[in-house]
């Protein structure tokens, strides 16, 4: 891509990314062409790009997530931004203080890009309203995680030369998904065909609205499939009983070789991680040659740092 300003300005024309929709397609695309350079630098012996030399990046998480946190300070460093880890349980945020006051706190630090992850949904985008920084989504409760679905893209397109016209299913634990509703938002907006695999109580109400096939035999809706997206059981936020129990669950919902079998021969397999092997997914199906689930982490630091780097245009001074 070049390294014209105005012309990235074009490309991806946000102050901020906070989700997925809104998004135009060929902004999205832009940032997965970006990503394929920052794979390059990252492939490389000497690994920076020092777009970010003198910025300040302030990761701000309220729920643990080891992954992407590392991964977001991985791609921080890289395009030699100084990068700082705030551990919200040993803050005053844990002592009674406001998202309001957090923002003001912040704000205060002067810092160019925040990356935050919340349980609640729409925390970012009022965190976004109070700072005078870029704000990139790191995941908002059930809302969004917006570069887990980049990244996937990204991984999708390098094997199969295209993400439109593709047959995409994603199976598992959809209401309690943000990586499946931001997967959902962009796998449309490029042209591929989505289904959703789930029981009944783990698909929310009305998701057909959102342009998906309903399944809820997972074989009938694995039949003719390319991509196997397979989603976590996300037991920290149910109240309630949503399945009977895990053994049941991975009986009708986990994927094996014998379920795989009824997508397409070249299907491939993917994870947004971390896994619950034998419960979600069969570790021989993890670990076998139609997984992409270890690529997927090595393309989370490439997008990363394409969104890093695409924002980076709009900073004062750049």
């Amino acid at each position: 891509m070049s390294a014209n300003p105005s012309h990235r300005d074009s490309t991806f024309p946000h102050r901020h990314l906070l989700g997925i929709e809104g998004l135009q397609p060929h902004e999205i695309l832009g940032l997965l062409d970006r990503a394929e350079e920052a794979i390059e630098i990252s492939r490389q012996v000497e690994k920076i790009k020092p777009v970010l030399r003198g910025r300040t990046q302030i990761n701000l998480f309220f729920e643990n997530s080891t992954r992407t946190q590392s991964s977001f300070e991985l791609a921080g460093k890289r395009l030699g931004a100084d990068v700082m880890n705030m551990a919200v349980s040993q803050s005053s945020v844990k002592k009674g203080e406001t998202l309001i006051d957090t923002a003001a706190t912040l704000n205060a630090m002067h810092p160019d890009i925040l990356v935050v992850r919340h349980n609640a949904a729409g925390a970012v985008h009022l965190l976004a309203r109070k700072v005078s920084c870029s704000v990139i989504n790191a995941g908002d409760g059930q809302h969004e995680h917006p570069t887990q679905a980049l990244l996937d893209a990204l991984t999708i397109r390098r094997h199969k030369g295209k993400i439109a016209r593709l047959t995409v299913a994603i199976c598992g634990d959809i209401t309690h998904s943000r990586v499946a509703r931001s997967n959902i938002i962009l796998l449309n907006a490029l042209g591929a065909r989505v289904r959703v695999i789930a029981p009944s109580t783990l698909l929310p109400s009305g998701i057909e609205k959102m342009g998906v096939e309903v399944f809820r035999d997972m074989k009938e809706g694995l039949k003719g499939v390319d991509i196997v997206m397979m989603l976590r059981l996300q037991r920290e936020r149910m109240n309630g009983a949503f399945i009977p129990s895990v053994r049941e669950y991975y009986r009708y919902y986990g994927l094996d070789q014998e379920k795989l079998a009824y997508a397409n021969d070249d299907a491939l397999v993917m994870h947004p991680g971390p896994m619950n092997r034998g419960v979600e997914i069969d570790p021989a199906v993890a670990d076998g040659p139609q997984s992409l689930i270890r690529e997927q982490v090595e393309m989370g630091v490439a997008v990363r740092m394409a969104v890093l780097e695409a924002l980076a245009a709009h900073l004062p001074n750049s």
